[in-house]
């Protein structure tokens, strides 16, 4: 595994640097600290450096282990000197053959609040953090406790934006890394919960529905049960999420759907049935949804935009929805109608045109809830239909371009057959248009 290169930032030789740093250590320790006086015995001898017999390698290694045990202090250090200090230690950290010893404790001195910097210590640390990050190699899985502690500092600060920018390159982290699927789902997790603590409820769904993926081997654990819990619970509550398909093709879920069936009665309503089938379904289970701190108000209304979104992909064939139907399907007053239609198209799930003239809903394009047979149906006659339009297009345009190459023939064998020629292509085209 490639090591950490060396900062820039940083210069001189590593006894003297380490030496510097364990006084420095003693400074903030205060009387009766002897950092710099453990770390001697494992220092070259200057005096002894010329004889070549005699000469006294460093032991980087025990050097480290004793700085890096006394930096926890570090948090205690003037604000101005907090990234000075921590760059040297990173820098010493960086000369040895395995860095991967010591960042994991400096990562978690970092994500410890900086006792002299209440309010800017969150933002030295992520800069501290930051500068580590892109000094590792980038395949060197270093990165990935790195990261760790840069989501952990952000979920505390509710700082998620400065985190999205960089969310993009994860997936490929992750395969340059070469992480366990348990250390994914760690990382996954992190984010999320990042997320969640700044109100991203969407960003958080979509990390906690990633880290389920890294469970399919194990879908009947107790920790895919609970993560599948958690995941279901959020997308019946997030009022902008519609699809449940990403859910139901999880293996964790649908072994959920085995242990809980009432759990999987719910996921059933939503992803496939209509307002109706709730209403029952409450009825049933009158505590269920209180019990388990659902929002019956949230679950209602994003019942009937769904029922609705069904109700237009069923009258796709007419494209029109009329209100007394609506009306009916919904459970709701006639002079609703228009403002549910109006909700349903702002939330995507439908686009057309209202007429109140003819007391109907005129549909452009409908969302289709599930995707089966059906559906694959539908759209093997549309471009079976979208097939037959383009043969007769094709058609067309051979005649037309054999009524040129005549035209062009005409014209070289003389006047006549070229009169007679364009009476005969003038005739043409009148029976196409």
């Amino acid at each position: 595994m490639p090591g950490i290169p060396k900062l820039s930032l940083v210069e001189g030789a590593f006894d003297e640097l380490a030496t510097e740093l364990a006084t420095y250590l003693d400074t903030l320790k205060g009387e009766g600290s002897k950092v710099a006086a453990d770390i001697t015995p494992f220092l070259a001898d200057p005096e002894q450096a010329e004889e070549e017999d005699n000469k006294k390698e460093t032991d980087k290694d025990a050097v480290l282990k004793k700085l890096v045990t006394a930096s926890s202090v570090l948090n205690n250090a003037p604000e101005r000197e907090l990234q000075a200090a921590y760059n040297l230690l990173i820098h010493l950290i960086s000369q040895s053959e395995d860095p991967d010893t010591y960042l994991p404790p400096v990562c978690k001195y970092l994500t410890s609040p900086m006792n002299t910097s209440t309010h800017n210590g969150t933002g030295i640390a992520l800069g501290i953090l930051g500068t580590l990050f892109n000094t590792i190699q980038p395949d060197d899985e270093t990165r990935y406790h790195v990261l760790l502690a840069i989501v952990d500092l952000i979920k505390g600060s509710g700082n998620f934006e400065t985190l999205q920018p960089q969310l993009k390159n994860l997936d490929s982290w992750i395969e340059e890394w070469e992480l366990e699927p348990n250390q994914a789902r760690k990382l996954y997790l992190a984010i999320s919960q990042a997320a969640a603590a700044t109100n991203e409820s969407q960003e958080s769904y979509t990390y906690l529905v990633k880290a389920l993926r890294t469970l399919q081997e194990t879908a009947s654990s107790p920790e895919a049960r609970d993560l599948s819990l958690r995941a279901l619970k959020m997308a019946l509550q997030h009022e902008k999420h519609f699809d449940f398909q990403d859910l139901t093709a999880l293996d964790s879920i649908q072994a959920l759907r085995k242990s809980d069936e009432t759990w999987g009665e719910l996921l059933e309503i939503f992803s496939d049935q209509v307002y109706d089938d709730l209403q029952e379904f409450k009825e049933v289970n009158d505590s269920f949804i209180t019990e388990n701190g659902l929002d019956e108000d949230v679950l209602d209304r994003k019942m009937r935009l769904l029922t609705l979104a069904s109700l237009a992909a069923q009258s796709a064939d007419t494209r029109t929805l009329p209100y007394s139907r609506i009306s009916k399907s919904l459970n709701i007053p006639s002079e609703d109608i228009e403002m549910w239609v109006i909700d349903c198209i702002r939330s995507g799930l439908v686009e057309g045109k209202l007429s109140q003239q003819k007391q109907e809903f005129l549909i452009h394009r409908c969302t289709h809830r599930t995707f089966g047979e059906k559906q694959w149906r539908e759209v093997a006659s549309r471009l079976e239909t979208w097939k037959s339009s383009l043969v007769n297009v094709l058609a067309v345009i051979r005649q037309q371009k054999e009524e040129f190459f005549k035209e062009k023939e005409a014209e070289l064998a003389g006047p006549e057959a070229r009169g007679g020629q364009g009476y005969r292509r003038q005739r043409n085209f009148i029976e196409v248009e």
